[in-house]
């Protein structure tokens, strides 16, 4: 591994670094920092378009993606505005000081490549005119979304070059806005495709090949599927004489979905790589495509990778190992390492140098830059832990926690969410909460040099302004943003700090790091001495963010590992966990937390064994105890009532009014960990989005496109694999126990009645019912989790509007963006994409039985 440069810290739109001059001479897209080629080979077709010339238009480095509405004036005059044209010298915006901001002509450079400053966090417009209708591939770079002809897209933000997006274009004028975020560069292209249907070589998962084991393995590879035609198929996969033929789901029309396929272990694999073919075939068995790839042969007792599939959403994921060198140790130790952003898995494990009492493992967090190690890079963690901890048949009682820079907060995070399944954790240049990290942004602006300033583009003035913005405590709608923010609570990393008591802490940060400042680690050492009797404390001279591999690989950590270890239940003598929701994280060791008096608020419970146990609970409405782990007593005490438990191996217990009471269980058809919303906890459970089609002709293609903008958001955020499905081939019974998501309402979605009938949210054209509140009016938008009344665990989400200004007010997926939260519920208008939080009209949660009447709400007092 090497020094991560200024992209690192850009993630989260901290700009300002004074790194190294090697770091901050070096150029180039995140792909090349990280020593690999961005893709740039057309082999999918052959371009007929390269983009040279279009219009350019400065954005808002402060007021995007940095919550969960908002503010995109561009964007909501793009779709909601039909007479909204860009042309050269308009007037698109005003900058966050005041200035007219204006489309000017820009044009690409030699490399064909548009660059300029504007760019990040700015607009690209794009147009391009065609002689008649044809379908064709774009392959854009750089952005953050895509507009085509006013539908929405996934861009291609880290700079990758893997976009590919199956369009069709209109004769005549066509056009494209691209947004911009992380880097000042875009490009665009438009690629004939060779075929309709085709593998595609880019962003492929694969395995290494494991000489000692013969078992069959998992890859996903992408298929292009540019027809105006649902494809279904097979691929075959050959290698060193063997072969595995695989059925795949359906692929939609005009979509690129990547699917996994199983390879075939081959029959004497010698050398240090092997290579097969991939196959394409109708389900008749005619090829469509072929593509080679080529495996890594490992041992494994060396470092490698391995593969599995996801119970989130049926991909295929990755994780590296950095294997035991004592073969023969039973149950060793686990190492779960974090990497930081923009770091490949395999490039985390190799970092590591092998140890004789354990296994590492690193997961990938479902991408390089991924989750931040939250939402679905938090499942990815707990996936890759269960899947690892059974293979390996590791020591339960010693699994240990670090990792580096994002994967130090990840540590920190992980951490302190789940404090029973580590018995140390070691945090590597970390910060343990985003909003900390994002408001070190300030602190460096505040301290940035006048050379600083100039090298990103921005004046002192520019500077100070926006320091005294972000030290503003006006907030607009302050109840409606605070219910919001109450969703991020379970990433609310300190408000959970006592559980670091059940851990051992070893906090390790470079002297000088000014990529994740310092300061915020003393901080973290300030935290722990007024409570934490465990830890340890380093900072490592002259150390820069990454100073070389023992800026993770340090020896003196994995000592403090070696002391430490869980503690086994019985032998528990004093406990407290705390929790912002029983959805994200519920139990410690014997005690579970189900139910929350105030969703999404801090729940916790204290635990004293002595001669009689007794249990504490605070926002706490029901849990369950497990008497066999703590040790079978014949008595328990709860506040202040006492239980005659004797030969019982656990109770149920439920608040009424101000006094506990024993119940047989609490009925999974109420909220508890299995489902306890808020609403991104919809995309998983091997989530399906079932679109519209029985509105208008707009209507449809809008709920089809919306659909599939999920569907390619969750693809290039979190390697994802989504099924798309229209309600009409939507029949529960053959979709048992899955997450769906729907995109309509109950009058062009048939799928809303066997869904959502009996919910307390009703949405038709022209209106939307929430308990006894009904809007009126065709520009209403919400999103919306519920449960599958016929699964015991499975939900619905819901994807909803009133009509077309709704639908387009509907537009944004930031809830598959980390660090954003959002409630059950939030209920918007069309004013939501121009002006924000102002334009959301209601948030908030169901009850603990999915009600409104005992539910929390907020409402804008005009409605």
């Amino acid at each position: 591994m090497k020094q991560l440069p200024s992209p690192a810290l850009i993630v989260f739109g901290c700009l300002l670094a004074a790194l190294p001059a090697s770091a901050e001479e070096k150029q180039g897209n995140i792909v090349e920092y990280l020593g690999k080629e961005k893709v740039t080979d057309t082999v999918e077709g052959t371009a007929i378009h390269t983009f040279t010339k279009g219009l350019v238009m400065g954005g808002s480095r402060a007021s995007r993606n940095t919550g969960s509405t908002p503010k995109e004036p561009i964007v909501a005059s793009l779709l909601l505005d039909p007479t909204f044209r860009i042309e050269e010298g308009t007037e698109g915006r005003r900058s966050r000081g005041g200035d007219v901001m204006k489309w000017e002509t820009i044009e690409a450079d030699e490399k064909q490549e548009f660059s300029d400053r504007r760019l990040r966090s700015g607009y690209l417009y794009l147009e391009y005119d065609s002689a008649g209708e044809q379908t064709v591939l774009l392959d854009a770079s750089g952005s953050t979304k895509v507009f085509v002809n006013g539908l929405p897209h996934e861009g291609d933000h880290y700079d990758f070059g893997w976009s590919l997006i199956p369009i069709h274009l209109k004769a005549g004028s066509n056009n494209l806005l691209m947004t911009g975020g992380r880097f000042s560069r875009m490009r665009a292209r438009l690629l004939v495709p060779k075929a309709p249907v085709q593998l595609t070589p880019r962003d492929k998962t694969l395995p290494d090949i494991l000489v000692e084991d013969d078992a069959v393995l998992l890859g996903g590879i992408r298929i292009v599927n540019a027809s105006n035609d649902w494809f279904a198929g097979t691929i075959e996969c050959d290698l060193g004489g063997n072969s595995r033929t695989t059925a795949i789901a359906r692929v939609s029309p005009l979509n690129t979905r990547k699917v996994a396929f199983q390879i075939p272990s081959p029959s004497n694999p010698d050398g240090e790589k092997q290579s097969a073919s991939v196959i394409l075939k109708t389900a008749a068995g005619t090829e469509l495509s072929r593509l080679g790839i080529v495996l890594n042969v490992r041992s494994q007792h060396a470092h490698h990778k391995r593969t599995f599939l996801s119970r989130i959403d049926q991909s295929v994921q990755y994780y590296a190992v950095a294997p035991c060198t004592n073969h023969e140790l039973a149950k060793p130790a686990m190492f779960l390492s974090v990497h930081g952003a923009s770091v490949e898995a395999t490039g985390q494990a190799a970092a590591y140098k092998q140890k004789d009492w354990g296994h590492l493992v690193a997961p990938t967090n479902r991408r390089p830059f991924g989750f931040a190690w939250e939402d679905w890079g938090r499942l990815d963690a707990l996936e890759v832990l269960n899947h690892a901890e059974q293979l390996f048949d590791t020591d339960q009682q010693r699994t240990y926690l670090t990792g580096h820079s994002m994967g130090g907060h990840g540590t920190w995070y992980l951490g302190a969410t789940y404090p029973d399944r580590f018995a140390a954790i070691g945090p590597a240049a970390g910060y343990p909460d985003l909003l900390s990290y994002r408001d070190s942004f300030r602190h460096r602006l505040k301290t940035a040099s006048d050379e600083d300033l100039e090298r990103f583009g921005m004046t002192r003035k520019r500077a100070d302004q926006m320091v005294k913005e972000m030290e503003s405590k006006t907030v607009e709608h302050p109840d409606m943003d605070a219910m919001i923010r109450r969703a991020g609570n379970p990433s609310r990393t300190l408000k959970l700090q006592r559980n670091y008591l059940q851990q051992g802490v070893y906090i390790l940060h470079g002297e000088k790091d000014t990529v994740v400042p310092t300061y915020l680690a003393r901080e973290m050492r300030e935290v722990l001495a007024k409570f934490h009797p465990d830890f340890c404390y380093y900072e490592y001279p002259g150390g820069t963010h990454w100073y070389g591999n023992h800026s993770v690989d340090w020896q003196p950590l994995f000592d403090f590992f070696q002391f430490r270890k869980i503690k086994a239940s019985e032998e528990i003598e004093k406990l407290e966990f705390h929790t912002a929701s029983p959805g994200v994280s519920a139990s410690s060791h014997f005690v579970t937390i189900i139910q929350q008096v105030n969703p999404f608020e801090i729940s916790s419970f204290q635990f004293e064994r002595g001669e009689l146990p007794k249990l504490t609970f605070a926002n706490v409405s029901a849990v369950s105890v497990d008497l066999k782990k703590m040790g079978q007593p014949d008595k328990i005490k709860v506040t202040d009532q006492e239980f005659d438990v004797k030969r019982r191996e656990a109770i149920s217990l439920k608040l009424d009014g101000d006094s506990w009471t024993l119940v047989e269980e609490i009925p999974k058809s109420e909220k508890g960990p299995h489902r306890s919303g808020g609403f991104k906890d919809a995309f998983r459970h091997g989530l399906m989005l079932v679109y519209a089609t029985g509105g208008s002709a707009s209507e449809n293609t809008w709920y089809y496109h919306r659909a599939k903008h999920d569907a390619e958001t969750f693809y290039y955020r979190a390697n994802g694999n989504v099924e798309i499905v229209p309600d009409t081939d939507f029949v529960s019974a053959n979709h048992v126990d899955r997450n769906v998501i729907l995109y309509g309402n109950q009058d062009n979605n048939a799928a809303w009645e066997s869904l959502l009938q009996g919910a307390p949210l009703q949405v038709a054209n022209g209106s939307l019912q929430l308990g006894d509140r009904t809007l009126t009016g065709d520009h209403y938008g919400a999103y919306v989790i519920y449960p599958r009344k016929d699964s015991a665990f499975a939900s619905v989400g819901v994807v909803t509007a009133t009509g077309d200004r709704g639908m387009k007010a509907a537009y944004s997926n930031h809830y598959l963006v980390n660090g954003t939260s959002f409630p059950d519920v939030l209920i918007f208008d069309d004013k939501v994409l121009a002006e924000g939080l102002d334009g959301v009209t209601a948030s908030g949660f169901f009850g603990n039985d999915w009600s409104v009447e005992n539910g929390d709400f907020v409402w804008k007092s005009s409605e």
